[in-house]
C-alpha cells in the first residue's frame, strides 16, 4: 500500500469515522455502530472498502487495524509528483484535446492560451484567410470562443501577422 492509497482510504469523513472507532476498539460492526452514531448501512460499507484497501482485518467481525500495512506504508517512499507547472494547469483549464473551453479575461493568461493556438500554425508557412479560418473553427467547437475573435486576438498579440489578406506565424 502506498501513501496516496492510504490517504484516499481515509479521504472519506465516513471511513475516517469507523476507522477510528475500529482503532480506538471497536471489534465488529455493531460496536462501530454504537461508537460512531452512523447508519448501520454506512459503517458496513466503510468496514468493507477499510478491508478491500488494507487498512483493516476482520471484515466479519473481530475488526483490527493492519498496523503492519500502516508501517509499510509509512515506509514505503511516494513516488515524486512532477512539477506542477502553472502553464500548464492554465492551459488544463481553458483546453481540452483540440477544444478551446473558454478564453481567460486577464490578458497575461489569454496570451498563454492564443500561443499555444497559435502552435496550429507552422512559422514561415502563409495562410490565405479561409484557411485561419478554418483551423480556428476547429478549435471554436467546444463554443469556447469564435473563430473572428480568435484571430483578432492572435493578431494583437503579435502571434500572427497579416498583410492583404495573408497571415503568417510571427516567431518560432
Amino acid at each position: 500500500m502506498t501513501a496516496q492509497a492510504l490517504a484516499g482510504a481515509l479521504a472519506d469523513d465516513v471511513r475516517r469515522r469507523v476507522f477510528a472507532a475500529i482503532v480506538l476498539g471497536g471489534v465488529d460492526a455493531p460496536a462501530v455502530v454504537d461508537r460512531t452514531g452512523l447508519p448501520a448501512r454506512q459503517v458496513l460499507t466503510a468496514i468493507r472498502r477499510l478491508v478491500d484497501a488494507g487498512l483493516v482485518t476482520g471484515g466479519d467481525g473481530d475488526l483490527r487495524v493492519d498496523a503492519d500495512r500502516l508501517r509499510e506504508a509509512a515506509r514505503t517512499p511516494s513516488a515524486p509528483r512532477p512539477a506542477d507547472d502553472p502553464t500548464d494547469r492554465m492551459l488544463r483549464t481553458f483546453v481540452r484535446g483540440d477544444t478551446l473551453t473558454g478564453l481567460p479575461a486577464q490578458r497575461g493568461r489569454r496570451r498563454v492560451v492564443l500561443a499555444h493556438l497559435a502552435r496550429s500554425f507552422e512559422p514561415g508557412v502563409r495562410y490565405p484567410e479561409r484557411e485561419v479560418d478554418e483551423v480556428l473553427r476547429r478549435w471554436c467547437e467546444g463554443g469556447g470562443s469564435d473563430h473572428v475573435t480568435l484571430r483578432r486576438y492572435l493578431i494583437d498579440e503579435q502571434l500572427l501577422a497579416r498583410e492583404r489578406g495573408v497571415y503568417w506565424r510571427i516567431g518560432g
